[in-house]
């Protein structure tokens, strides 16, 4: 009879003895990865302490927080599905969405919030979620009128302006 590591240990291995590489390996392995780039882009910048914290603390606090979290995500993986097993019938509108999103991002400092955000969210809606023009249209102008509302106005945030309003 196995015990309750042997069994656990059988259970990731196939007939020839390898380990079976899961969904959640793959996705934990890549926020490991993300979590050292950022620590290693934000080396530079002070930590500073509790009291009177640095410019670097958030992202190496993040970083660390995403490491960590990718590395329990890896490791607790036994009942997702093997990678080999997983369907990519939504490849096409999985990377639609990245394509849309790395537009918005190239675009918003050139153009600013208030042209980007319709933008984005009617995109997403009339291309990838194929609703209606007109309610796509109403609904993207509306949630960007009231994130500026809620961003720049009542929180007094800066919002990127983009070229076109200097």
């Amino acid at each position: 009879m196995l015990g309750r590591a042997e069994r656990n240990l059988a259970h990731r291995c196939d007939d020839d003895g390898c380990m079976t590489i899961r969904a959640d390996h793959i996705a934990g392995g890549f926020f490991v990865a993300l979590g050292i780039v950022v620590f290693i882009l934000g080396w530079d910048l002070p930590f500073g302490r509790i009291t009177s914290p640095g410019a670097g603390m958030l992202p190496k606090v993040l970083a660390g927080l995403m490491i960590a979290f990718g590395l329990l995500v890896a490791v607790s993986s036994t009942m997702t599905e093997r990678f080999d097993e997983i369907p990519w019938s939504d490849f096409g509108h999985a990377a639609l969405v990245i394509v849309i999103a790395a537009l918005a991002t190239f675009l918003y400092s050139r153009i600013g919030f208030l042209l980007t955000m319709p933008l984005l969210v009617f995109a997403l809606l009339v291309v990838v979620e194929r609703r209606n023009l007109v309610m796509a249209a109403v609904f993207s102008i509306s949630l960007t009128l009231f994130a500026y509302w809620l961003f720049a106005i009542m929180l007094r945030a800066p919002i990127e302006t983009g070229s076109f309003w200097y």
